[in-house]
């Protein structure tokens, strides 16, 4: 596998400037040899340190480090590939169906190993991660196999079909070679001919202009996924359209406001800045690879066990990624107000408004996230005299009731007048005979899905693979404006005042999806299950905080 050093660019870049200059001066160079084409037949993908070289040291003119490849590498795209979730559930889902396990394995390894799994595919076969840990492997394909989605997997899709329901479930299409064994790589910019030459005599990969990355159709490929499910002889019985981030977006205001995911997941640096640190070109509208999104959890725990998993960026880097991701969670995921409260003949009552502030509904994608409202009120010494939604150390929500029995699920309400009601924002997915399951290949239906919908959501147009389902279908004051819940809570008499503190919480691995894994006998759910008990206390984030007071 070609990784230059840096010294190398810079004398391959000085030699391609040099003759640029003379070219430009008038003078005829002498002619060159004819040379077999060093990166004739390059491989279908490269290791993200052939770009790392080139695409980091940068900066703004204000000194903020936008280098791509720092950036990325502490990303839960670029540790897909070491995802102790993605690998416990993938295990749990091929010894629920046995007979299907090994288009199960190629199927996962879509989106978390795309690199192997393309390889496989190109030459005949199919993607297999679960009996030969790439995180142990010292090959070079074990190498790009934990390279995750890297960069060489997005700056190779092609535009062919994007938005299309063929393109979905990671079903893109790779630019192909050209005739000369040269792949492109398709990047935002125009680049002038010095500078492809640059690229291509180091990584056997030339630039290509390709408006296509920056739209939201790309990110669909692997973010929308409709899976089959499968009975007990492995037939299909049903699917379940189980992330469909994408849909929810054209549904939603954002979509009419030319709002796209990078928009949002790849917010643009002010330019000018160089995109190449070696002589790199100054352009307007870098975008940012940080890729954050809502999982810190994920984040922490990876960086934890970080040996263990093989996880490659620094610690730092790690936990600055995770800060990112809690700075978003509380800045730009949600709104909450509450309502003045008042006493209604030995009631308190107030109402909680919730707004979802993202393009899509929240939670969004793989259906173990679940966000909810703990609500507290205390009497003038402190004294909780209700609660409804307090998580605790093992990552259970009192009072859920599918926390406390895998068989239920806590309803949607619009009126809270007890502790062991709680208003949870999820996707509780059902089997063919109407049971409550985690199994992702054995759902075929939503008992509930009252995620919070992205403004300008219609539930009543909304397609049923976008729909909301259970009682928020009914609820009039749930939709795409937000939702609010009415508390009429009984209070002790003659207390003069109370406060009302509330928090809406999020946790991207709910407690019941990380607990249906322990009986699997298998390496992977047990390694998980043990690190998810280990760092429980800290599966959940806050994304935000109110509070209200009231005298009588």
């Amino acid at each position: 596998m070609l990784r230059p050093s840096y010294s190398t660019l810079i004398g391959l870049a000085g030699l391609v400037l040099a003759t640029t200059v003379r070219a430009q001066s008038g003078s005829a160079p002498p002619p060159a040899p004819t040379r077999p084409n060093p990166h004739a037949g390059t491989a279908l993908f490269a290791h993200s340190d052939n770009c790392q070289a080139c695409h980091n040291n940068l900066a703004t003119a204000a000194g903020e480090d936008v280098s791509i490849g720092t950036a990325w590498r502490s990303t839960i795209m670029a540790n897909a590939a070491r995802d102790p979730y993605f690998h416990a559930s993938a295990r749990r889902e091929t010894i629920d169906h046995p007979g299907q396990a090994a288009a199960i394995q190629d199927e996962c390894a879509t989106c978390h190993l795309p690199i192997a799994q393309k390889t496989a595919h190109a030459a005949g076969g199919l993607a297999r991660f679960l009996d030969h840990a790439a995180a142990a492997g010292s090959s070079e394909a074990d190498a790009l196999a934990r390279d995750g989605v890297s960069c060489t997997v997005c700056h190779q899709i092609s535009s062919q079909g994007l938005g299309t329901r063929a393109s979905f479930n990671g079903n893109f299409a790779l630019l192909p070679s050209r005739p000369d064994g040269i792949r492109e790589i398709a990047g935002p910019f125009a680049v002038d001919a010095g500078r492809h030459t640059i690229m291509r005599s180091v990584t056997g990969y030339e630039q290509v202009a390709a408006p296509h990355v920056r739209q939201s159709e790309l990110c669909a490929t692997c973010h929308t996924l409709i899976t089959d499910a499968l009975g007990p002889d492995g037939q299909v019985i049903g699917s379940l359209p189980e992330q469909m981030n994408f849909q929810e977006w054209r549904h939603s205001a954002f979509y009419d406001e030319g709002r796209s995911c990078q928009s949002c997941h790849m917010p643009r640096a002010e330019g000018p800045i160089r995109v190449s640190s070696v002589l790199g070109a100054e352009r307007d509208g870098l975008s940012r690879h940080a890729f954050v999104g809502g999982n810190a959890f994920m984040l922490r725990l990876m960086n934890r066990f970080r040996l263990a998993l093989g996880i490659e960026a620094p610690s730092a880097e790690m936990d600055a990624t995770a800060r990112l991701t809690d700075q978003q969670l509380r800045t730009d995921t949600a709104a909450v107000t509450v309502s003045a409260p008042a006493f209604e003949a030995g009631t308190l009552t107030f109402d909680v408004a919730v707004q979802n502030l993202t393009g899509h509904k929240f939670p969004t994608g793989y259906p173990s996230r679940r966000t909810w409202l703990h609500v507290t009120v205390r009497d003038p010494s402190g004294t909780v005299v209700f609660e409804s939604g307090r998580v605790g150390a093992d990552g259970a929500i009192a009072g859920n009731d599918n926390d406390g029995d895998a068989t239920r699920y806590e309803p949607h309400y619009d009126t809270i007048t007890a502790g062991d009601q709680v208003q949870i924002y999820e996707a509780i997915l059902g089997d063919s005979s109407g049971t409550v399951t985690t199994g992702l290949l054995s759902a075929v239906r939503y008992l509930k899905d009252n995620r919070l919908l992205p403004r300008g959501f219609d539930k009543q147009s909304a397609d049923p693979e976008i729909g909301v389902y259970g009682e928020a279908a009914l609820d009039p004051s749930f939709g795409g404006t937000g939702d609010r819940v009415h508390y009429r809570i009984a209070v002790p008499p003659g207390t003069s005042s109370y406060q009302v503190d509330v928090e809406l919480r999020y946790q991207p691995i709910g407690f019941r999806w990380a607990h249906n894994l322990a009986p699997y006998d298998a390496p992977e759910p047990k390694a998980f299950t043990g690190y998810y008990t280990a760092t429980a206390a800290g599966s959940s984030s806050l994304v935000r905080a109110v509070s209200a007071t009231v005298a009588r």
